[in-house]
């Protein structure tokens, strides 16, 4: 049992040090969007319209990503994810240091994000396979807290280097990463399927019944307000911060950096919670209701300084701090055969739902003004999340060896 419990201990380690890095290159275009797009001579409005185009841009990959490595995971292992997904955004975040140009940096940003889009999926169903039920939460809770805190470590490098270097310092830790997964072992889940006649990675038998359709749409609908927090509310927290009248000039990087701290904090209290319960969809809800408060707070608070809006961003990362939860649960919703589809699809259809979230916002700026706009995107992304989470089955306490459709 010994050397079983010091895999299953490299393991997590490997799965959260991977989300770590996976982090700190996701978030890094919101830390050094302003400072890398004036190096490359933009100025006014420039830099917020070609901020959105580059940020939906890495998301778009994401969303192809989500699908390559999603299908590729129930097809040749978990494992075969984590290296080739690393690899990719590791080289593809080094490129980006030497762009020149916004087209140039739209394309590697899109590279990266189709690499980016594994890591996550991939590990938590390693994890989640490889642990005992009542433990696993217990797992992706460290996958989570760890990773994120990823973000952390962008804002503080973006404080003190140049935006290309941040980039250089991002691909370099995916490739010292990756030599630390040479000695990672597949899923015994995983390898079972294999020597079945089962059909693995089918992504569209995701649609082949209403019910299992339904499933899967709640599973990706249920994180919608964590990436409305983070790609409007603190990705354009200088602009949103100066219709809101903070005094002072908000530094994304800090706003970004903040709320990923409190990321931290809000995902292990809902690992705990969800432990301590035994229930994954009790504290969801409560997460979502806690993030109508820290949104409601966002905007109605009267700011005196820059530093309270910060610990406004601090408060929403809290309140959305359930995103590890969220995928732990698409891994559980799911057989052998998809879960490595779903777990990583899942998070960046959500990613990749920004994209729409954006462009109503811009749309929708037009006409009343960013924050009126923020808050009317806000309500209906918490509002499809509420809906979307009544009917799920609560997964604690389920067995996940077994293959979808039997």
């Amino acid at each position: 049992m010994k050397p079983l419990n010091r895999y299953v201990n490299a393991l997590v380690v490997i799965a959260a040090l991977g989300y770590f890095v996976d982090i700190y290159d996701l978030i890094l275009f919101s830390i050094v969007r302003v400072p890398s797009l004036k190096s490359l001579g933009l100025t006014g409005s420039e830099l917020f319209d070609s901020g959105i185009f580059l940020l939906n841009t890495q998301m778009a990959g994401m969303l192809v990503g989500g699908l390559l490595w999603g299908i590729l995971g129930d097809k040749r292992g978990r494992v075969s994810v984590l290296f080739g997904s690393i690899l990719m955004y590791s080289l593809a975040n080094i490129a980006n240091g030497f762009v020149q140009s916004v087209e140039m940096y739209a394309l590697l940003r899109f590279v990266a994000g189709v690499g980016l889009a594994g890591e996550l999926g991939a590990g938590i169903t390693l994890v989640a396979e490889t642990l005992p039920k009542e433990t696993r939460g217990w797992g992706t809770m460290i996958i989570g807290g760890v990773g994120i805190s990823g973000a952390i470590l962008a804002g503080v490098i973006a404080e003190h280097f140049d935006w290309r270097t941040c980039y250089f310092i991002g691909g370099g830790l995916g490739l010292l990463l990756l030599l630390l997964r040479a000695g990672a072992y597949e899923s015994g889940m995983f390898k079972a399927t294999t020597e079945k006649s089962v059909a693995r990675g089918q992504f569209f038998q995701l649609f082949a019944s209403k019910e299992r359709f339904l499933r899967y749409l709640c599973c990706i609908l249920i994180g919608m307000p964590t990436w409305y927090v983070i790609g409007i509310l603190v990705t354009f927290s200088p602009e949103l911060g100066a219709a809101l009248g903070v005094p002072g000039t908000i530094v994304a990087g800090r706003s970004v950096m903040m709320a990923y701290a409190g990321l931290v904090v809000g995902d292990i209290i809902s690992g705990l919670l969800s432990q301590y319960l035994r229930s994954r969809k009790t504290v969801i809800g409560a997460f979502l209701g806690a993030t109508v408060v820290g949104v409601a707070g966002y905007f109605l608070f009267p700011y005196h300084s820059v530093a309270q809006f910060y610990w406004a961003c601090f408060g929403l990362g809290i309140s959305v701090g359930y995103w590890a939860l969220f995928v732990t649960v698409a891994a559980e919703q799911f057989g052998t055969n998809l879960r490595a589809t779903v777990a990583t699809t899942a998070p960046n259809f959500i990613r990749a739902s920004l994209i729409p979230l954006i462009i109503l916002f811009g749309y929708l700026k037009i006409w009343m003004g960013p924050i009126h706009s923020a808050m009317v995107v806000g309500a209906i992304s918490i509002g499809i999340a509420a809906v979307a989470l009544a009917p799920m089955k609560d997964t604690f306490d389920t067995d996940l060896d077994y293959i979808e459709g039997e």
